[in-house]
């Protein structure tokens, strides 16, 4: 007799609708799916400011909602903008809230929804499964087409002057997701290359997490890699392409949906020291570790990166090997066709700081856990000096 399918399980956001230009008319959407109406939008100010969300605003009011908005979000948000967040939407009696922006805005979104109406202090919700009771209702609309947070149940906060900690709950997964890729248009070359790139490791470190891996988030994680890797150069390239920004969209999407399941590994664990230290952009500092942490993982990942090359360069009868090597080379060529600094002394990293940011990885233990192949101090302090 045959080995069974392993047990897994796999969550995900309640729906998800994707339509260029929804965004125009969201008011329409939410009356549908929500009888609330007192919404409270989080983005940046820059989005606020840009009018790019005065038609989504509008239709909001149109259809019947009052509409606050918190454009206090920054890039690595810290604690103290959740806390104002929740302090606007207690004040503005919302119950009903709006992640619209990037990573950053849609991460603050899942914690407000959920402190909105808890009793719990921010301390006790770090960590795993540590929300209790339900949140307020909550949708996320992505303005990039990288992070995946729309579909993740994750929030990442700054703590300290170069520390993280995250929430991972059930709770923060949200009731509905816009997919509205005419949001992307304006994004430039770099944010559309280096947002790109997280949506890719996104992808691989799904598929090649050594815990939860499962056949759904496989599945996933194979169409994300698909419609990224062809369409990256030309949403880069021609930011207009509606085609390329829809599929990058969606393949960014499909990474989220892949790694909140089959948790990502070693290139956010190294990846997260650079962001706390030099305040990189997450998916730049992704980019940078993805090719050394690729060639370190090859003794044991070969043949789930010649499945992947299999996906990204056509299938070959070639044996693991050379598939295994041909898909890390295809990575770090598209990675610098991109245009993506290559180095980490490109962004102004310092030699001096790479042991410093070596002890700091081994802080990732939830993530360095999930790693096809251990990665000790010593290995994080040659892989940091392998992307110097």
């Amino acid at each position: 007799m045959t080995d069974g399918i392993k047990p897994f399980s796999f969550n995900t956001p309640g729906s998800m609708h994707l339509e260029w230009g929804g965004a125009k008319h969201l008011g329409e959407l939410l009356s549908e799916w929500f009888k609330e109406r007192n919404l409270l939008i989080v983005t940046d100010k820059f989005l606020n400011e840009s009018g790019l969300l005065e038609q989504t605003k509008d239709s909001l009011k149109k259809h019947g909602f009052t509409v606050t908005v918190f454009d206090d979000v920054v890039a690595d948000p810290p604690e103290h903008v959740l806390m104002e967040c929740v302090e606007q939407g207690k004040k503005s009696h919302a119950d009903i809230v709006l992640g619209l922006g990037g990573g950053s805005s849609m991460d603050i979104a899942k914690l407000v929804a959920v402190m909105l109406t808890s009793e719990q202090p921010l301390p006790e919700l770090y960590g795993i499964g540590k929300v209790t009771g339900t949140r307020t209702p909550l949708v996320q609309v992505p303005t990039t087409a990288g992070t995946g947070s729309e579909v993740t149940n994750i929030t990442i906060l700054t703590t300290g002057e170069t520390t993280k900690m995250g929430v991972v709950s059930q709770q923060l997964y949200a009731d509905h997701v816009l997919l509205d890729a005419e949001l992307t248009v304006g994004l430039p070359a770099l944010p559309t290359a280096a947002t790109g790139i997280d949506a890719m490791v996104h992808a691989i470190e799904a598929y090649t997490s050594v815990h939860l891996k499962n056949p759904l988030s496989d599945a996933l994680a194979k169409e994300a890699l698909r419609l990224l890797s062809k369409n990256l150069i030309t949403a880069c390239q021609d930011g207009q392409s509606r085609s390329a920004r829809e599929a990058m969209l969606l393949g960014a999407n499909l990474a989220g949906q892949a790694f909140s399941n089959s948790p990502v590994a070693a290139v956010h664990a190294l990846a997260y020291p650079l962001g706390g230290h030099y305040h990189l952009p997450h998916g730049l500092t992704n980019a940078l570790m993805l090719g050394p942490v690729l060639r370190y993982n090859m003794a044991v990942a070969a043949p789930l990166y010649a499945e992947l090359a299999d996906v990204v360069l056509g299938y070959s009868d070639e044996g693991i090997e050379i598939r295994s090597a041909k898909f890390v080379d295809f990575m770090q060529k598209l990675m610098n066709e991109s245009g993506a600094p290559q180095r980490l002394q490109d962004v102004g990293v310092t030699e001096d700081s790479l042991p410093r940011l070596a002890k700091d990885a081994m802080l990732q233990t939830r993530l360095l856990g999930n790693n096809p192949v251990p990665v000790t101090e010593a290995d994080a302090l040659a892989l940091y000096r392998a992307a110097f």
